[in-house]
């Protein structure tokens, strides 16, 4: 079971909010406590969040559970601490580094290369992904219409974080050590591992975040985010029988984007 502490604020008698405490629980409010703890790394928890990376790829329930236990004890799903987003921008940054070095990048290439990577990839497809979402969920997934109950917006955020990790590890890191000798060859196998590898990193991103939206009590029929599942088991087969090599069409738009 679930630990649970009862919330100060709701020792009214009907169970409701003091005018005080129901300011510090809005959607503003939580976004600025989370935006100045970016500038006070002594406040995050590092570790923990290390420890949501690791189990991202081994367990992923547990890190959902983990939001659970967030919402019974500060009364929101979405994470109060950016630990998280920094180590992850460290990711980014690292893992881009390397890519530029595998495509023989130079220096400001590889800039302008990270910038596209944080800030489009990451940043600006997160946020209408996330987006998108909330909107989706809120309007349509949401038990009755319950109006006690909702999506908040930097939960989505979370979740397309949590999904975007192992994405970002398959495809920028370990991705890295096949593709001069393996991926970018003109051979079956060359596209093969490369799609392969394109496969399972969309299929995690996927399956991490039906998970995150399974994991909230108040939705229904969640399941249906596993569909484009099928989408893509469509697109892999017809990329292997056509021959199409995702990763060498992807290192040929980033060269490109980059001079």
């Amino acid at each position: 079971m679930l630990p649970t502490t009862s919330v100060n604020s709701r020792s009214q008698g009907n169970g409701a909010l003091s005018p005080r405490d129901a300011a510090r629980h809005t959607a503003g409010a939580k976004r600025y406590k989370y935006l100045r703890r970016l500038f006070h790394f002594q406040q995050m928890d590092f570790e923990f969040a290390l420890w949501q990376m690791l189990y991202l790829f081994t367990s992923p329930q547990r890190v959902y559970r983990n939001f659970h236990y967030r919402k019974q004890t500060k009364d929101q799903w979405a994470r109060d601490d950016p630990a998280f987003l920094v180590l992850l921008s460290i990711w980014l940054c690292v893992s881009t580094v390397g890519f530029g070095f595998v495509l023989d990048m130079g220096f400001f290439e590889t800039i302008k290369l990270l910038l596209w990577v944080v800030f489009i990839d990451c940043v600006g497809v997160g946020l209408l992904i996330a987006t998108l979402m909330w909107f989706i969920s809120n309007k349509y997934l949401v038990k009755q219409q319950n109006r006690d109950y909702d999506v908040e917006w930097g939960y989505a955020f979370d979740v397309h974080l949590n999904a975007f990790y192992p994405l970002l590890v398959i495809l920028h890191f370990i991705q890295l050590f096949f593709i001069n000798y393996v991926i970018m060859s003109d051979s079956v196998i060359g596209y093969f591992v490369g799609n392969t590898l394109w496969l399972i990193a969309i299929g995690y991103y996927i399956y991490v975040t039906f998970l995150g939206y399974s994991a909230l009590p108040f939705l229904k029929n969640t399941a249906i985010l596993l569909y484009p599942f099928a989408l893509l088991i469509v697109l892999y087969l017809i990329s292997l029988a056509c021959g199409w090599n995702f990763t060498k069409m992807l290192c040929s738009f980033y060269k490109y984007r980059v001079k």
